[in-house]
This record gives C-alpha cells, sequence and structure tokens, in this order.
C-alpha cells in the first residue's frame, strides 16, 4: 500500500483509519516506492488508534525492476542490481518479494530507474515469495503468469492490493494462520499464504482512472 510519502493520495492516517474501520484487515505492509517514511508514520497511527498492525516496507526501484522489502529497519538503497537489493532486504532480516514481476509499462521516470517488474529473475533469485494477485485494474494477465511461475517455485504466495488509493486496499489480500505480522511472516517462511482478490465497485475504478491520470502528469512533469 502506498501513501502520499510517494505516489499514493492518501495520508499514513487515512490509510490506516480506512484498512482498520473498512476493509476487514488485520495486518497491512506500507511500501511507499524508495522510501519507509510513509511506512514509519503509518505505523506510529496504528499503535496509538486502532488494533491494525503495520509492516514497515517499501517498494524498491532497482534497476532490474520493483522488489518488496517487508519487516525493514531502514530503507534499501533505490537503483542497486535485483540481486544486491534482495540481498540488502535478506541483510537487515527482511522479507523479500517479487511484485508483478511480468507487469511492463512504457512510462518513463525520474533518476531512470524503471517501473516495472523483475521478469524471469523473480525465478532466478531468492524471493521468499512471489505476488500472484495485484488488485491493479487491468492486471489480469500479468497476475495469471505470475501465478504460472509461482506454480514452478513452489514459494510462498502473495496478494497485494498495490493501493494508491483508499478504494483499492484490500481489493487483493492475504489469507494466512493467524492476525499478527509475525503469524504472516511465518506463514511465508513455511508457505502457508493464499492469495485472494475482491471485484472493484464502479465509483473505486473511476477513482483509480483519476489517479492514473494525475500521476502520469506528475510523471511528465518531473
Amino acid at each position: 500500500m502506498h501513501t502520499n510519502a510517494s505516489d499514493g493520495w492518501p495520508t499514513p492516517l487515512q490509510l490506516v483509519e480506512h484498512a482498520a474501520r473498512r476493509a476487514g484487515l488485520d495486518v497491512i505492509a506500507v511500501t511507499d516506492h524508495d522510501t519507509i517514511e510513509g511506512a514509519l508514520r503509518a505505523a506510529e497511527y496504528a499503535a496509538r488508534r486502532s488494533k491494525l498492525h503495520v509492516i514497515i516496507g517499501e517498494e524498491v526501484s532497482s534497476r532490474d525492476g520493483h522488489i518488496i522489502g517487508l519487516f525493514l529497519e531502514h530503507a534499501v538503497k533505490p537503483g542497486l542490481s535485483a540481486a544486491a537489493t534482495v540481498h540488502a532486504i535478506h541483510e537487515q532480516g527482511g522479507i523479500a518479494i517479487a511484485p508483478h514481476p511480468f507487469w511492463r509499462t512504457s512510462r518513463v521516470v525520474r533518476a531512470g530507474n524503471p517501473v516495472h517488474g523483475v521478469g524471469w529473475l523473480a525465478a532466478e533469485l531468492p524471493f521468499d515469495a512471489i505476488e500472484v494477485e495485484n488488485a491493479t485494474p487491468g492486471f489480469y494477465v500479468f497476475n495469471r503468469l505470475a501465478r504460472r511461475l509461482n506454480m514452478g517455485l513452489g514459494a510462498a504466495e502473495l496478494g497485494c492490493s498495490d493501493a494508491h488509493i483508499v478504494d483499492a486496499v484490500g481489493r487483493a489480500f492475504t489469507h494466512f494462520p493467524g492476525k499478527t505480522p509475525a503469524a504472516l511472516r511465518k506463514a511465508i517462511e513455511t508457505g502457508q499464504t493464499r492469495a485472494g482478490r475482491r471485484r472493484y465497485k464502479a465509483v473505486g475504478l473511476v477513482r483509480y482512472a483519476a489517479w492514473g491520470l494525475n500521476h502520469q502528469r506528475y510523471v511528465a512533469a518531473v
């Protein structure tokens, strides 16, 4: 999930309040692009105001594609190779995930970092889990390809909202035994996760389209 610490619309507080009150979730991971500031603020809010658990995460822009780190203590530097990024995540005791591995886009962003998945490197590097359900509208084919890949790998499967607006929160999700971050970590490490997805309401799709148009203008202006 993303906040306005990177390219999401909700503030960390708005994200926590929505996830706690309306999404029916026990644990969320805030994974802003190339920063953990949003995750730190979300975790602080959640600790004071709700029973929701927040995992500190980051969606790192490696030079080979996006990689998610969970259970982080400090941010991972963007622009490293995928292998070095996975190593940096593991070195601080984190969990390395290959999100939307087969997603591709023609967008150009600042600093020259790609905004796609790591592709077949998801099978070659020691990822702890593969994202097989991403809630972004239009990702059906990418999700199917990721599932096919993971059928051969047998890694833990994850469903991730990849939420940039609150309507996307919980639209893709991960079932696991327990209700805490520690239980989720154990489930990933032992392969006891199951990914799922819920349909969007029409208003959510409209808002996502509005976010996409706004984000394209932002990228063009940078």
